[in-house]
């Protein structure tokens, strides 16, 4: 892609009502606009690395058994009536009338959708288990939004739910989600500590958020500092096994949110030299809530006795679009953005040193051309302006690597190679650029 043709309409100083570096770098870089309060467009740079981040959350719910739908955003009145959530859901959700007086609202969540769709399309305990998701827009009306995307009023969220015959199978599909959530994190280059919470709006006894630690996070956070250490389950991690050894180890060291931490147990539990006490920001959280909405829902299946079995359910939350802001924060410099190569933008930025030098030009293009029939995604700094802004405006979007074609390493036979993380500058002729590239790279399919 030419940078020419692209449309990154990027910023040289920080917006005045930016308070966190996501939200200044998401401006600066053109990742998103504003466009009310709490509700932003995303751009052509910002919707790729969105769209990178729903890839992973599919392939890693899809790799755990679960099946993706797409609900309505408009739900019935009616519905969480049935559940009894609708007047106590609060000013948050928009409620709305059509123009035949039915009452609206756009959905926050969806347990009570699904669990009608459940309802209606699952009679017999044969049908179950059953984990569906969906990745999806919602609208909750924040009082006071702030932060950018980490505070919106309107949100990209993968909201996934899970339907079993009793309360050991609801927990078995609980763990399906808690291990792939580890990995789903862990494949977007930042380290998600699952951590004890409370159920809120959404209900149930068992609860789990997933916290990236940032000093700017909004809530604080207590753990054992050994939780960071421990092992990502791999690829080929066995989710119809025994993955009580992969919870027992991540739930047996101290880590809770500040609604259930218990300063007692922390001091007890935990030695002082590995007591963490921080902010973290939330990227995910999953819950068991039983027969929640089963119970006033009469959402059953037919047992082979004929008898009728409540379903145990359980909902399964990651915030998308907040996803990117999250990860800002814990990948970024002075220079801007360092994006984990897995939900980068584009691959690979190569820069024209010299605007309107032929050989540069022609150099670039057959470089840039070299790397995409490779599977690389390029883009490719053909603008008119001077290098120095150029090599700004490529720290700034955070682009894992840069090569960089200027006239005098061409004489020399060399283009620099850059890796934005580490910031390392090696010369190197274009071939060998190109097979270092192709050797470091980490490639985009399931881990």
């Amino acid at each position: 892609m030419r940078l020419s043709r692209y449309f990154l309409p990027t910023l040289k100083d920080n917006p005045a009502e930016a308070q966190i570096a996501s939200h200044r770098l998401m401006l600066r870089a053109g990742l998103i606009r504003q466009e009310a309060a709490g509700i932003y467009a995303w751009l052509p740079l910002g919707l790729r690395v969105l769209e990178n981040i729903e890839r992973i959350v599919r392939e890693e719910m899809d790799r755990a058994g679960a099946l993706e739908i797409l609900m309505p955003t408009l739900q019935l009145a009616d519905l969480w009536r049935e559940s009894g959530r609708y007047d106590a859901y609060g000013p948050e959700m928009l409620r709305i009338r059509d123009r035949h007086e039915r009452e609206l609202l756009y959905g926050p969540t969806n347990e009570e959708m699904v669990t009608e769709i459940v309802r209606a399309g699952v009679a017999s305990w044969r049908d179950l288990p059953r984990n569906l998701y969906q990745i999806q827009w919602k609208f909750r009306d924040e009082q006071r939004p702030r932060f950018g995307v980490m505070r919106g009023r309107e949100f990209l969220m993968k909201d996934g739910y899970s339907f079993d015959l009793d309360e050991a199978g609801a927990r078995r599909s609980y763990q399906r989600m808690f291990v792939a959530y580890l990995r789903t994190f862990a494949r977007m280059g930042i380290r998600a500590i699952p951590m004890r919470a409370e159920t809120g709006p959404i209900g149930g006894d068992l609860s789990h958020e997933f916290i990236v630690l940032a000093d700017t996070g909004e809530s604080d956070v207590y753990c054992n500092r050994r939780v960071l250490d421990l092992p990502i389950p791999a690829a080929n991690v066995d989710y119809d096994g025994d993955l009580e050894s992969i919870i027992r180890d991540w739930t047996s060291l101290y880590a809770a949110t500040s609604d259930v931490h218990d300063a007692a147990r922390f001091d007890a539990e935990v030695p002082e030299a590995d007591r963490l006490r921080t902010r973290g920001i939330e990227v995910g959280q999953i819950f068991y809530f039983g027969t929640k909405y089963s119970d006033p829902m009469r959402a059953v299946v037919t047992m082979p006795d004929g008898s009728a079995r409540k379903l145990h359910g359980g909902s399964y939350g990651i915030g998308v679009s907040r996803l990117v802001g999250a990860i800002i924060e814990a990948s970024h410099d002075e220079g801007g953005i360092v994006w984990p190569d897995a939900v980068a933008p584009f691959d690979v930025g190569v820069v024209d040193a010299k605007s309107g030098d032929e050989a540069t030009a022609s150099a670039c293009t057959h470089i840039v051309a070299r790397l995409e029939a490779k599977g690389f995604s390029v883009l490719h700094d053909d603008t008119d302006v001077r290098a120095g802004a150029k090599f700004a405006n490529m720290d700034l979007i955070g682009l894992p690597w840069q090569v960089v074609v200027g006239p005098r390493g061409l004489a020399a036979g060399t283009v620099e190679l850059k890796r934005r993380a580490s910031g390392e500058r090696i010369e190197l002729t274009p071939d060998a650029a190109i097979a270092r590239l192709v050797e470091t790279r980490m490639v985009r399919k399931p881990a």
